[in-house]
Order: C-alpha cells, then structure tokens, then sequence
C-alpha cells in the first residue's frame, strides 16, 4: 500500500473532524504568525532602542511582548486540545470499527489467523497510529506554518541571505527520506514481534494446566524471552537510527547556520546591513531550522504510524466469505424441512470434505450424526447456519436456500451447544441471557431449572450474579455445559444442533446433561453429532458419515442388523 493511498484513506477517516481541524489550523495560523512577530522584534530592540536610545519604545516593546505570549498561549491551547481530542476520537473510532469488522467476519478468517495477532492488531497497531494521528500530526502542521511564516520574516529582512539559507533546506531533507524508509520497515518488524509476543502470551494463559502438566515451564519461558530479544533488537535499531538522524540533520543545519553568519558580519561590517536587521534575521533563521529538526525527531512517529495504518487498513479490507444478498428475505419461521441437496463442500479449495450430500430432516425429528473422526460430521452442522457456505448444491429450509436470506433470520432459529463451552467472563445471568437480553427475570430462572442448573447456581458465592470467571473457569465441565443449555433453552430456537455436547464429560456429568439436553430437544428439530452411540440410541434416524459421504442410515436396532460401519463403531465402543 503506497504512502498516497494510506493518506487518502487517513483523509477520509479525518472528514467527520473538519470543523476542529479547520478552528485548530485557523489558531495554528494565529500561533505560527506571533513567533514570527517575536522574531521581528529584536530588530526594534537593538537598532530603536540600543542604538538610536528610545526610551518611549522601551516602555511599550516589553508590553507588546508580553501581549504576544498571552494570546499566543490561548491559541497553543486551543488547537494542542482539539488536535488530541481528534486524535484520541480517531483512535476510538479505528478500534470500534476493527472489532465490529472482526465480528462480520467468516470462521475461516479466525482459523487462519492467531488471537495474539488480532489481539495485538487492535491494541498495538491502534496504538501506534495514534501516535501520528495525535502527536505527530500536531507537530507537523504547527512546524509547516511556522516555517512559513518565518520564510516571510527572513525574506523581508534580506533576500540574500534568505536564498543562501533555502540551499541547506533539502539538504537537511536528505537524512529525514533515507532514514524514514528504515523506520517503516523497523517499525513493520515491530509489529509482528508484538503480535507473536501476545499470541504466546494468550497460548500459554489459556493453556496454563497443560504447560504445568508437561513440565514445559522453561521451554515456555525460553520462546518468550527468544520473542523479547527480537523484539528488544528491532526496537535498538529503531533506536539508533533515531538518535542517529537528528544530530546529522543539525550538523547539516550548522553548516548552513555557519557561512550566513559570516556573509550576514561581512554585510554589517561593510554598512550594507543594520546590526538589529542581521540579528533578527538570524533569529528568525534558528527558529526556522528548529521545524525541520523536529521532523527527524518525529519521523519514526510518523513512519510507525503509516506501517501501523498500512496493516489496520489491509485487515478492514478483508472480506467475509459470507456475505448477505442485498435483497436477502427474511426466512419464515420453520415448520416443515430441512434438506442438504447434492451438497459438496471444500475448505480452501482443497480435497471435498462433503460429497454430493443428500439429506432431509422433518419438523421435529431427532436426527443422530455419527461416523469415524474426519468423516464430515461436524462441517455438516456448521453449513446450517451457514458457517461455511457449500461449494457444490444448496442447503434448504422449508424450500428457502439459505444464500438467499438475511443471516439474522437464519441464525436466529437456530440454537448451538457444542463440545467446547463457550461462556463469557460475565454474571451467570448474563451468560444465560446472551442472545436474549430482553428476557425477564422470570424466563431466566426457568430456563435454569429447565437445564437442572437451578440447584448449583444458587449455592454461588452470589448465585445468578456470580461472575464465573474466564471460559467459565469457576465452574465445571458438568456445570459449564448447563449453562450453555439454558442458553440455548431461552433462547427458544425451532432448530437445534449438539455437537458432541456429552463427549467430554465424566459419567456422572454426563447423566446430569443428558436429562438437561431432553428437555432441550423437546418439541424442537434436532441434529445430534454424537461421539458417544448411547446418547444416540431413542433418535428417531441415525445416519453414518464416512470420508464425507452418508453411508448408513436407519434406527439404532436396523444399522446393528446391518453389520456395516455403525456396527463397527458400538462394537468398538463396548467390546468387553
């Protein structure tokens, strides 16, 4: 992404502030024109003052000067607040707007990329760019109308003298260009050190008891610290470079500084000049050169800002694989059934997962999906509420292919309890009610009964406000899963879809959830993916997945009759 495109695109997210920026560079302006009138200044002072001995101008020259700081200081004021206050709304906005994008986004883009790197995408790269939005940004404009106003100063005072001093400007441009290029892909470096630093950080929280189980502390300890040094490296060479820049700029800026002193003393010496008019312009000419200074100091900033929004901007560019038809309907509520039609499915266009599916589900009935692991079980489940979308065939509801209604119709007739409980770090209230924040009191307590959570909830420290922790972590696996079925009881979807909700629970556990999903499946449409066949055995119709084709189907008694791949798999199961 070039430069020009980034400050477009910068441009564009700075519009809804113009009415700030413009009152903030109007007091800039204002700002920018009183340091050049505190460097005309000195010219009074010395030639009217020093030399011609006016004391009338001496009473009212420290008068003026004092005027000069006081307004200039209300104007500092004004655009330094409105600048940041920009620059922290901007920030704001960029966060919001990456998380709301990350939340359109398909399965598949979460597959693909680590939760430290996202992590580290909307806290550090936001971060950063806020640097150039806010501080940067400031001194950049502040310094542009400075520079000119002072060019307007040392024009009027010698014209000579000021062409001279315009020859070591880009000079000192020279060092700012070559060393903004490094900081780019410094601070691009930078980045991705962050984002793998935050991505071992959030693996090895999550992952805590396996990492004390496997005695993997030090090796834990010894990938992080191998991150930090690379990350220690990238920020020294950041580090040199900017500290390098600035003396050479000014070295450059000496030289210049150097031969104006001595051709502006050759002037005064000779009477061509006044020594107030030599002393101004010089003045006026350090003031200049401070600006450019600034920019060497600053263009690590600025060059970390534009990597930051160069990877901001390519990650809002990412589209989701699921996208919604402009004149999607909205689905009816369903009553009749659902149909997998030639369904074939790949993921990333790789060898099909799913092989010419044909599948229907009545209104109410209780359908068991099992099969050897990598069979396609799980895929089939999540093509319902679309997920993933199918590759080859359609997925049918009531007649309706599911491409061509709105995703909020769809879902919401759906509810999901999976393996992998996944609750929030809220009130057990509030994990109930997830999805149905409009729901009483009342509604709660009996989706929570309906779920046998009724009893352990109110023996929490604070009952149904109790905050349960990360994931759930103050609950157990047995507790987690009932939680998560009261969810989806309250809910009151007509379409229900388990997936393998018992398999990683102890005996016990298991009985507890079982009674709890029974009440779930009643009166609903169910599809069962089920690990465990004694959770299977009253569906209405069980099907067998094998390398993603439906081999079997049938009872639970008339696929034992048959002797094929189920047979294979309860005998397994409960071979003595």
């Amino acid at each position: 992404m070039t430069n020009r495109i980034i400050l477009a695109r910068l441009y564009q997210v700075l519009q809804p502030y113009r009415t700030k920026l413009l009152i903030a560079m109007v007091a800039m302006v204002i700002v920018a024109g009183f340091n050049a009138a505190q460097a005309y200044m000195i010219k009074p002072l010395l030639d009217e003052i020093f030399y011609n001995k006016d004391g009338r101008l001496l009473n009212i020259l420290p008068l003026i000067l004092l005027a000069v700081f006081f307004i200039k200081g209300i104007f500092y004021f004004l655009y330094s607040y409105l600048l940041e206050w920009v620059g922290q709304d901007v920030i704001k906005d960029m966060r919001n707007r990456l998380y709301g994008h990350f939340n359109y986004l398909s399965l598949d883009f979460f597959q693909k990329n680590s939760t430290g790197e996202l992590i580290s995408r909307v806290i550090s790269d936001v971060g950063l760019l806020q640097g150039s939005v806010s501080h940067a940004l400031i001194h950049l404009l502040r310094d542009f109308f400075t520079v000119i106003s002072l060019l307007g100063v040392i024009f009027y005072m010698d014209w000579r003298l000021a062409l001279m001093s315009l020859i070591f400007l880009p000079m000192a441009a020279v060092p700012i260009i070559f060393y903004g290029k490094k900081f780019r892909r410094i601070s691009t470096s930078y980045q991705q050190c962050m984002g793998e630093a935050t991505s071992i950080l959030q693996e090895t929280i999550q992952g805590a008891r396996i990492v004390k189980a496997f005695c993997m502390e030090k090796h834990e300890m010894k990938r992080f610290a191998a991150t930090m040094q690379k990350l220690f490296d990238t920020l020294m060479s950041e580090t040199f470079y900017r500290c390098l820049s600035h003396p050479m700029v000014e070295f450059l800026g000496g030289i210049g500084m150097a031969l104006i002193i001595w051709f502006g003393g050759v002037q005064v010496l000779k009477g061509d000049s006044t020594p107030g008019t030599f002393m101004s312009f010089l003045a006026a000419l350090i003031m200049l050169y401070e600006p450019v200074k600034g920019v060497s100091k600053i263009n690590s900033t600025i060059q970390s800002g534009m990597a930051s929004a160069t990877r901001i901007f390519n990650l809002l560019d990412i589209k989701t694989d699921i996208e919604e038809k402009q004149d999607a309907a909205v689905l009816p509520l369903f009553h009749n059934c659902i149909e997998f039609k030639d369904v074939i499915f790949s993921y990333n266009q790789e060898e099909p997962v799913l092989r010419g599916i044909n599948l229907k589900v009545r209104q109410g009935e209780v359908l068991a999906v099992v099969g050897p692991s990598g069979g396609g079980k799980t895929t089939l489940a999540n093509l319902l509420p679309r997920f993933h979308d199918v590759v080859g065939g359609a997925v049918l509801i009531d007649g309706h292919d599911i491409r061509d209604v709105t995703l909020n119709s769809l879902r919401s007739q759906m509810a999901l309890v999976t393996q992998q409980t996944i609750l929030f770090n809220d009130t057990v209230r509030n994990n109930i009610a997830y999805g149905s924040l409009d729901c009483s009191e009342e509604d709660i307590r009996r989706a929570a009964s309906a779920a046998f959570s009724i009893e352990f909830i109110e023996e929490l420290p604070d009952g149904f406000e109790t905050i349960i922790g990360e994931s759930g972590a103050r609950l157990s696996g047995g507790q987690r899963q009932r939680i998560s079925i009261a969810r989806a009881i309250l809910k009151d979807a007509p379409i229900l879809v388990l997936d393998e909700a018992t398999s990683a629970l102890d005996t016990e556990s298991e009985r507890k959830v079982q009674k709890a999903l029974e009440n779930l499946m009643k009166n609903r449409t169910t599809i069962v993916i089920a690990h465990r066949l004694s959770t299977i055995k009253n569906a209405d119709r069980i099907i067998v997945m094998q390398a993603g084709r439906l081999v079997e189907e049938g009872t639970h008694d008339r696929l034992l009759q048959e002797h094929g791949v189920y047979e294979g798999l309860y005998t397994m199961q409960y071979a003595k």
